[in-house]
């Protein structure tokens, strides 16, 4: 039986943190762990079709489980928000 090493997906590290601009009551949502891609795919998407959203939510399934790096998602995520014309703000800190 394989083991799967799973990342701690609460940690920040080597994740640029962002902030997507969001309809509805919650305005902007702040990304700054591999988590916070996850909640936002899943909770707070405008939608749960198009390509680059599906591939941002397999990409982020494998993140967390160790195959990919936590950057990976972060991509994934800003090229499903490019295609749901979510704007993006990038944070510097």
């Amino acid at each position: 039986m394989q083991t799967v090493d799973i990342v701690d997906w609460h940690r920040s590290e080597d994740f640029a943190p962002l902030i997507l601009v969001m309809g509805g009551q919650e305005k902007h949502r702040l990304i700054r762990s591999l988590r916070e891609v996850a909640e936002t795919l899943v909770a707070a998407w405008p939608t749960d079709n198009g390509k680059e959203y599906i591939a941002a939510v397999r990409t982020c399934l494998d993140a967390i489980q160790g195959n990919i790096p936590a950057k990976a998602a972060r991509t994934a995520l800003l090229r499903a928000a490019e295609e749901a014309r979510l704007p993006v703000i990038a944070v510097v800190h």
